[in-house]
């Protein structure tokens, strides 16, 4: 006889009934056959395996296994059954795994029910006191820079520094060969960026309003009508013509590139996951997504930080039979019926 054969003829290991008894399912073949394994918590030993997973089988054998004091389960009703018939005087706990699991589920839940507060980064239809013109504001004073610039600003010292030594204006241009009028140019302007600016584009009553087109020409909104209505609205003294001509060269333009909206898993993953486990990116995303939708901030059970340092056993614990409400089923009944209070303008 082979040593693996000697093996298998010892007889099976007798272990005592457990104090604490946990009790699962596993797929023999999975979607058809299942069975359930009863194990010893404390030992983390197998105890025994059930033909199925009803509540007949539990039942009878803690009949035949008196003084299990805890059960710990997952949420199936027929485990559940099978315990208050078998051990009536036994607690009822819920394992750490499938706790976790019904608690990301009622988050997700919550999360899809406020999918758009995801996709919409801020109420569009007005606009902001950033985009209003300030009196007084100029326009563009930012100061030139480039290769052009450099030149004006050298010219412009040279040509002041040439009239501070006493020398004509046809003497400065005949010595540096340039024409009078250059000349004049530089030696009238009191700085060197005076002397680029008839270059610029005229100022125009639409620039005040031109970042909050765009804005909204990146959102999707490119109907010109639409936006002259929404511009006219709040009393901004544009005309029709001018937010064509600048809708028209928004669309000539390569468009920006935007950042795509985190899923309902990725959302779902920021809310549920340690903070310690969050890189700065989804810490970021987290901090933008509770901005964006408040209710998910005030939702019982997102942070989960403080269950998950609870011990394995001590989470929703309830007697035989109860239907005591937890915090994730909160959670799944308040994201059944809640919205948020702030919502984008179509």
């Amino acid at each position: 006889m082979t040593l693996l054969r000697r093996v298998m003829a010892l007889p099976d290991p007798r272990f005592g009934t457990p104090r604490v008894l946990g009790v699962d399912d596993f797929a023999i073949r999975r979607g058809q056959t299942y069975s359930t394994v009863l194990t010893s918590v404390e030992d983390r030993r197998v105890v025994d395996v059930l033909p199925t997973r009803e509540a007949g089988p539990l039942a009878a054998w803690l009949d035949r296994h008196p003084g299990v004091e805890i059960i710990c389960r997952d949420r199936a009703g027929a485990y559940a059954e099978g315990a208050r018939r078998g051990a009536p005087d036994a607690l009822q706990v819920a394992d750490r795994f499938h706790l976790w699991q019904g608690l990301g589920r009622a988050v997700e839940t919550c999360v899809a029910a406020h999918r758009d507060c995801l996709r919409t980064p801020a109420p569009s239809g007005t606009l902001t006191e950033a985009t209003r013109p300030a009196p007084g504001r100029s326009q563009d004073d930012a100061e030139p820079a480039g290769r052009r610039a450099e030149r004006k600003k050298a010219a412009h010292a040279l040509v002041h520094e040439m009239l501070a030594q006493g020398h004509s204006r046809r003497a400065i241009a005949r010595h540096l060969g340039w024409g009078l009028n250059t000349v004049l140019r530089y030696a009238n302007a009191a700085r060197w960026q005076d002397t680029i600016r008839d270059n610029r584009p005229r100022p125009s009553r639409l620039d005040p309003y031109k970042p909050y087109l765009e804005r909204r020409f990146a959102e999707g909104c490119t109907s010109v009508t639409r936006l002259h209505s929404e511009l006219i609205a709040e009393h901004a003294p544009v005309t029709y013509g001018m937010v064509r001509a600048h809708i028209a060269s928004l669309r000539g333009a390569p468009a920006a590139a935007q950042p795509r909206p985190p899923t309902v898993r990725q959302g779902t993953g920021w809310l549920t996951r340690h903070p310690a486990t969050l890189t700065e990116e989804d810490r970021t995303g987290l901090k933008d997504v509770l901005a964006r939708c408040p209710e998910l901030a005030r939702q019982p059970g997102t942070s989960a930080t403080s269950a998950r340092h609870s011990p394995t056993t001590s989470a929703a614990r309830s007697p035989p039979g109860s239907t005591r409400s937890t915090p994730t089923s909160y959670l799944a009944s308040r994201a059944s019926h809640s919205t948020c209070s702030e919502t984008s303008t179509p």
